[in-house]
């Protein structure tokens, strides 16, 4: 359906705001938007789309035209001369999360995606479950499912997946983005202390959740992991819908269990019934993200069966232990861990791929809001430790207590202040049969790629 509706999207070149304003642009909105950032690939993606984009924020879009609506992304503050226009003109104006769960979720069955760990893998295969067993769902992942290749998409059927974040919607309304989605089915994957930049500790989490759990239809479902305490007590405060638990023990509703070390074969479980499947997806955190999306399939008529089949063509989303070349004997992969746990297990999924084949090196950027706080500083060393050699890009600026500081520089780990420092540091440790780890939340001054050219340049040079 055609609307005549204009929107303006503020922080559109964000993972969550562009895929937001394609879903809006595919269902017929006229889209605009602004952002101090806007360059490819986003960019390139949202021109294609025929939305025009305006560079920084100040305030001339709002002045120069007219808007239905003004979509306020949470990069959004005070102070910032489009935010003050909007508010001193009285324009109508509201979250990203709430535009989307009115205008595009209202009317869909919603899988909702929620946890400190997995959510766009996760999402990505219970999307990918759907899509190859006939369901058409729309989607919207905060990553690119390879599968896809896109980050977001109406669909045709009544499905839709989204990735269901616990940060803050706006900076006009704190609750987490995700209570504005009513799920259906619901995904509590797991549950840890992160985003310290806007909860100040794990109790404050859990309310959110547990706000996220009270919106949740007693026709609905809840997956969770049966494994996680945290989420255990969120549920104890109360819970109104039917609960699917998944894990990797038969005590479980639906479980997985490997049948290899690297966790490249996998069984799942569910009552009676059983399905194998062999994927290129290694750890243990991948073998938990399957049984999860597996459990929520089933909400959507998708047995287990079904679900094996597809997920042995699930090949995985971008950045999440993306292959991103090899060269003189040395494969070098990109992830997005940036939490502790999640850096332990991709490494320990790396490891088990890697064997006793050569050494497993790790290049890790402190990037996340917490990180950069150095809340996860003291944690680093142990969860850096499966690597064979460990790098971390010790920035000046990082606003780490110098406890926490000395705890990295008095460790194995190798630190450089600059990625180019970085880069060469690696290159001088790097030997043929070696598999080198980045791993980022942010963009790492595309350190992998680069890493990739200088491995290529050295190759040519020898030639």
């Amino acid at each position: 359906m055609k609307h005549s509706e204009h929107i303006h999207v503020l922080g559109i070149c964000g993972t969550f705001m562009g895929g937001l304003a394609a879903l809006a642009r595919e269902a017929g909105f006229v889209v605009s938007g602004q952002d101090q950032n806007v360059y490819p690939p986003m960019s390139t993606q949202l021109h294609k789309l025929g939305i025009s984009m305006h560079q920084g924020y100040d305030d001339t879009p709002l002045q120069e035209s007219y808007y239905d609506q003004v979509v306020v992304g949470n990069v959004m503050t005070r102070g910032m001369p489009v935010i003050e226009t909007l508010l001193s003109r009285k324009l109508p104006f509201t979250s990203g999360p709430q535009w989307l769960g009115e205008r595009i979720l209202r009317h869909r069955q919603v899988a909702a995606v929620a946890g400190t760990h997995g959510k766009t893998s996760t999402a990505a295969m219970l999307a990918w479950i759907l899509e190859a067993n006939g369901l058409q769902p729309g989607f919207l992942i905060g990553g690119v499912p390879r599968n896809f290749d896109i980050s977001a998409r109406l669909g045709q059927g009544q499905a839709f997946v989204i990735e269901a974040d616990e940060y803050d919607s706006a900076f006009f309304d704190k609750r987490s983005k995700f209570l504005h989605y009513h799920g259906d089915v619901v995904i509590l994957n797991n549950l840890e202390y992160d985003h310290a930049d806007i909860f100040p500790d794990l109790e404050a989490i859990k309310t959110q959740f547990h706000h996220l759990v009270r919106t949740i239809p007693a026709t609905g479902r809840l997956v969770v992991n049966g494994e996680d305490a945290n989420v255990k007590d969120v549920l104890m405060r109360g819970c109104w819908t039917p609960v699917t638990t998944f894990g990797r023990t038969a005590e479980y509703d639906v479980w997985a269990e490997k049948g290899d070390a690297a966790g490249r074969h996998i069984c799942l479980h569910a009552g009676a019934h059983s399905a194998e499947f062999q994927w290129d997806n290694s750890g243990d955190h991948n073998v938990m993200n399957a049984a999860a999306a597996a459990a929520a399939a089933l909400a959507y008529g998708v047995s287990l069966p079904q679900s094996a089949r597809a997920l042995a063509g699930f090949v995985g989303a971008k950045r999440r232990m993306e292959k991103m070349g090899q060269a003189q004997g040395v494969c070098v992969y990109d992830d997005f861990a940036h939490h502790p746990t999640a850096i332990a297990s991709t490494l320990q999924g790396a490891k088990n791929v890697v064997g006793t084949q050569g050494r497993l090196l790790a290049v890790f950027e402190p990037r996340s809001n917490s990180m950069r706080a150095g809340v996860h500083a003291a944690q680093l060393p142990a969860a850096l430790a499966t690597a064979d050699v460990a790098f971390v890009l010790m920035d000046p600026q990082l606003r780490w207590q110098e406890s926490a500081r000395q705890a990295v520089l008095d460790s194995p780990l190798q630190v450089a202040e600059s990625v180019s420092d970085l880069l060469q540091a690696v290159r001088q440790t790097v030997r043929p049969g070696d598999t080198v780890v980045f791993m980022s939340n942010g963009g790492f001054d595309n350190a992998p790629r680069r890493f990739v050219e200088l491995l290529t340049e050295t190759d040519k040079a020898s030639a």
